[in-house]
């Protein structure tokens, strides 16, 4: 019997069938629903019959999400009938091809090229491929140079791992696409950017995928590996503390529901979908309001736009370590496998998330998501009333929460990024810093012989932490009860007390300031006391007040670095804490649509200056949470957590407080704990 073959291509075919015919997909597909893979397939087989070309890579294959109007007409349609089609179905394909950029959008319901651009670079480059950054990595291992100079430092090779940086832009007329590549010994560890090969750099020309410079320009100590490394199984006496996570009870119901990629809570119905540029998209969250019994929008769609990190070392050596981890590294394309008990708790439920790779084939992250009802110990709402006499009265409701969560993982740090959702009406935005540190190599042991600057910690021997920031641009789209909002300013005012006969000095006021242009909007936080809310303007509650949702900012911090330096022109947006916009599909990412080698012409910080209209607009909120990171010895080799965020509140959105009347479950079978201490 003659043995069957199956090919890359039958099995392309074979996947794309069982994809297509899947019954778990067959379910009415939602117009933010992000690419699926048999729509990879189908967008690869499209380009490559208009581009038969051998070198063509994919650098960016997203859903050309439909204009908003379309999107809710849609959803209006859709709650009244169910057999509503969705409509057509876009994608945006970003290739590289003869060393140009190619900007295509495709019409996936007739598989065909709607239009096809060539993006001159002028302004930046797209997102790096996994797969090109793993090219460039392994070519130091070809290059004799490098061998000897391994050899000359006295190390093994086999225990050497290269890694790819971004090179900025810094004034170039013009540059070529290229990526820096800094090595680190593995030896002892697996802790390996805590043991950077200092003096050795490479520079590649991705196009080509060939070195173009070499420098090996000096020789210090690479930092020792013993007591950096972090797998459990590596460990030696004495031991940490043993922590024992805390029990979920469970009830015998699900807590919320999942249909495609539609999340049901409590009060709550939203969207959830991926991108590969930022990962998690929260869509057209909606909650509900009992006493006007309909669901209510709150955000049409929000995600990260942006995360730019600059590290404060100026030398030749560092300088161009100003990362953008969206817009050249894709924070989607980041995203890593969440461990079931350890990333998430026993009662989450996980989603797989796709991407097409270089290719254009699908790639697949198992369990990108989390999703689960969090029980942490919080107090929902309470009060004890003891005025009343000879009596005690005493009503407590427990917080439950329902996170969202993924971890992207670029280089060295791990970001945490969670949607978290309370029956109050809020939206927490939480973000984690965890991972381990960007070192530098060293002479020095003590900090008594440093005897120049260092820009940075000494937190071991011959290892320096370097200062760095941590920005986080999210893009907010909120649509506070319909698209036609307002930006208002309720700034807190000191006042004197004029009547004489009141013993009282002082008080202070709300004076309220409503945006009426983009310039009027932009805010650095922190200096005054004010309270920031969407209003929509059109409708008010029943004594009276605009509803609104408020922004309640958390780890405020600015940009230290002068305006006319490079990274700085390219990171503008991070020069105020919140901005806001009128609403332009187009307008997503704050750092511009191309973004390696990028030079601030395309950014939020100069589609601003257009000045343009946003009062009883449909408008978009801009806002950065900031991390000055001064390193420190706790934060090696391995680095707890550092969280930040903020929150969007109801304020006079709902007539009365929408809590008071929630519910909770009583799990049975649990044993109360027993309460009284004994002397």
């Amino acid at each position: 019997m003659a043995s069957r073959v199956v090919t890359p291509a039958l099995l392309l075919l074979l996947f794309s069938i069982f994809i297509t015919f899947s019954p778990a997909l067959c379910l009415k597909q939602h117009p933010l629903d992000p690419l699926t893979p048999s729509e990879f397939i189908h967008i690869k087989a499209i380009i490559h019959k208009a581009f038969p070309a051998q070198n063509l890579t994919f650098q960016y294959v997203g859903l050309d999400e439909p204009e908003k109007y379309t999107v809710l007409s849609w959803q209006s349609k859709s709650t009244t009938n169910t057999k509503s089609p969705p409509p057509p179905r876009g994608a945006l394909v970003v290739t590289r091809l003869n060393k140009q950029t190619h900007e295509i959008i495709v019409d996936l319901s007739t598989r065909s090229i709607v239009s096809s651009k060539v993006h001159n670079g002028a302004n930046g480059l797209p997102v790096l491929t996994l797969d090109e950054q793993t090219y460039a990595n392994e070519l130091p291992f070809k290059h004799e140079p490098f061998i000897k100079s391994i050899r000359k430092r006295g190390l093994d090779i086999s225990q050497v791992v290269c890694s790819g940086f971004s090179v900025g832009w810094f004034g170039e007329a013009k540059s070529r696409r290229t990526l820096k590549i800094n090595c680190f010994y593995t030896n002892e560890t697996v802790n390996l950017y805590v043991r950077p090969v200092e003096g050795i750099a490479f520079v590649v020309d991705l196009d080509e995928m060939e070195i173009i410079k070499y420098t090996d320009r000096f020789i210090v100590p690479v930092p020792k590996g013993e007591g950096t490394e972090y797998q459990a199984s590596k460990q030696k006496p004495p031991f940490g503390p043993w922590l024992r996570g805390a029990p979920v009870v469970q009830s015998q119901e699900e807590g919320f529901s999942l249909e495609g990629h539609t999340i049901r809570w409590a009060n709550w119905v939203f969207h959830l979908g991926f991108d590969v540029r930022t990962g998690t998209i929260i869509s057209l969250a909606s909650i509900y309001d009992l006493e006007k019994h309909k669901y209510r929008r709150v955000l049409y769609r929000g995600f990260v736009s942006e995360l730019f990190v600059p590290y404060m070392n100026p030398t030749e050596d560092w300088y161009f370590k100003t990362f953008f981890d969206c817009g050249e590294f894709g924070f989607g394309q980041s995203t890593v496998s969440l461990e079931p008990l350890t990333d998430c708790p026993v009662n989450a439920k996980f989603m797989d998330a796709y991407y097409a790779g270089q290719d254009g084939t699908p790639v697949k992250i198992s369990n990108a998501f989390c999703i689960f009802e969090r029980h942490a110990g919080n107090i929902l709402w309470r009060h004890t009333e003891v005025t009343i006499p000879n009596k005690v009265i005493t009503e407590v409701r427990p917080e439950v929460t329902l996170v969202v969560r993924m971890v992207a993982v670029v280089g060295n740090y791990d970001y945490i990024i969670d949607w978290v959702f309370k029956p109050s009406g809020s939206i927490k935005l939480e973000v984690g810093l965890t991972g381990v540190l960007e070192t530098e190599g060293v002479k020095y042991t003590k900090t008594d012989e440093i005897e120049e600057e260092v820009y940075g910690t000494l937190v071991a021997d011959n290892t320096i932490a370097v200062n760095h920031d941590h920005f986080l641009t999210y893009h907010l789209d909120l649509d506070v009860d319909g698209e036609a909002n307002s930006f208002v300013k309720n700034k807190m005012v000191t006042k004197r007390v004029k009547d004489p006969k009141i013993p009282r000095k002082s008080y202070w006021t709300v004076e309220s300031e409503t945006a009426k242009t983009e310039l009027d909007a932009k805010l650095h936080l922190g200096l005054k006391p004010s309270d920031l809310v969407v209003v929509n303007p059109n409708k008010r509650t029943k004594p009276g007040n605009p509803i609104g949702y408020r922004l309640i900012p958390g780890s405020v911090a600015g940009p230290l670095l002068l305006e006319d330096d490079y990274p700085q022109i390219r990171g503008a947006f991070t020069k105020y804490n919140l901005w806001v916009t009128p609403y332009n599909k187009s307008e997503k990412w704050a750092g511009g649509q191309y973004v390696d080698q990028s030079r601030g012409d395309d950014t939020l910080a100069t589609w601003s200056l257009r000045n343009r209209e946003i009062e009883n607009k449909d408008i978009v909120l801009w806002y950065t949470i900031g991390f000055h990171h001064a390193p420190c010895q706790e934060d090696f080799p391995m680095m707890p957590t550092l969280s930040g965020g903020f929150e969007l509140r109801p304020t006079n959105f709902f007539e009365s407080s929408p809590v008071l009347k929630v519910r909770t479950v009583s799990p049975k079978h649990v044993p109360l704990p027993n309460c009284t201490t004994k002397n």
